[in-house]
């Protein structure tokens, strides 16, 4: 797994940045005590605001479409041991393999499932063939299907109407796909119900001090994800005084938000616009460390539960890196 540039000058960069990150939510912790609205999202540290925000047995969202993925804070949730949850994700790839494989999960609903590029998750695999670490349950959709869902739900209606499934046998393996006749034309429709989970959790560029968040690039379903959701955790690359945005970006104003975590390169192996590109040896070097469940428990002990927090699991990432290519 490696990373551009001399793996020492970026772990000082990366020092640097979560220094100022750490200074940046300390302080911004107190204001929001004091002067924000209880509306508002509350700027603070990542451990924190998976331990206030996510609880065992909670319908989990982690959106991001081939940038921005969560991967900081899907660390984070297995660190704590969360346990029990429904994960929904369009694309479940190497963030939900490494959630299902610590055992936090108890049923996936998505509408793709694998590593890109590279191929099957063989945790995700593992769980539906053999219960391993614990029996998964699946709840499959099309794009299309999960993304009306989200949009449903973000409208806070109770399911989403869409010309799709004809001629699949999804259907026939799925309880939540039902077809309704529209009521000015008579044509036949299919439905899906609406997502709304009890956490959201994305990834972004930029914060500013209010909590207001920017994002650009790839938007994927992000947007519809918080919005349909009771609480949204959202990390950044960075906090600064002005979002700066441009015409047309999607901006999640404050009060759709619950917290806002500063944790630079949060969304690594995958890319962040504008910040730093894809790791793809990682999602490559991701199938050998996935493949047995021993491989995989030595990798989670030594860079998530032997950790205790992001920037210290990138140290030891940076670590096994430089073993590998001696």
């Amino acid at each position: 797994m490696r990373h551009a540039g001399p793996a020492d000058e970026a772990s000082l960069d990366r020092e640097a940045e979560e220094t100022i990150c750490s200074v940046q939510n300390s302080h911004e912790c107190s204001i929001n005590a004091q002067m924000s609205p209880a509306s508002n999202a509350t700027i603070t540290s990542l451990p924190e605001a998976v331990r206030s925000l996510i609880h065992d047995g909670d319908v989990v969202a982690m959106e991001g479409f081939t940038h921005l993925i969560p991967f900081a804070a899907g660390y984070e949730v297995i660190r704590q041991r969360l346990k029990n949850l429904t994960l929904v994700r369009m694309t479940p790839d190497v963030i939900y393999d490494q959630l299902i494989g610590a055992g936090c999960a108890s049923k996936l609903v998505f509408s793709w499932g694998g590593n890109p590029g590279v191929g099957s998750l063989h945790r995700l695999r593992d769980a539906v063939e053999q219960g391993w670490p614990a029996p998964l349950a699946i709840e499959e959709y099309s794009h299309a299907g999960l993304a009306n869902a989200y949009v449903a739900g973000a409208s806070n209606i109770p399911f989403a109407v869409l010309r799709a499934y004809s001629g699949s046998d999804l259907v026939q393996h799925s309880e939540r796909i039902r077809f309704i006749d529209c009521p000015f034309t008579g044509e036949t429709l299919a439905a899906v119900p609406a997502v709304q989970p009890d956490v959201t959790v994305i990834h972004a560029q930029k914060a500013d001090r209010k909590g207001n968040v920017l994002l650009w690039g790839i938007l994927g379903v992000q947007k519809e994800a918080a919005l349909a959701a009771k609480r949204c955790l959202v990390t950044v690359e960075e906090i600064v005084d002005d979002l700066q945005s441009p015409p047309n970006a999607c901006v999640l104003p404050s009060w759709t938000l619950s917290a806002v975590c500063c944790v630079p390169g949060g969304a690594h192996p995958s890319y962040a616009h504008g910040y730093y590109q894809r790791d793809n040896f990682f999602y490559q070097h991701w199938d050998t460390v996935s493949r047995h469940r021993e491989g995989f428990n030595a990798w989670l002990q030594r860079h998530v539960f032997g950790t205790e927090n992001f920037a210290e699991f990138r140290r030891v990432l940076d670590e096994s890196i430089s073993e590998q290519t001696r």
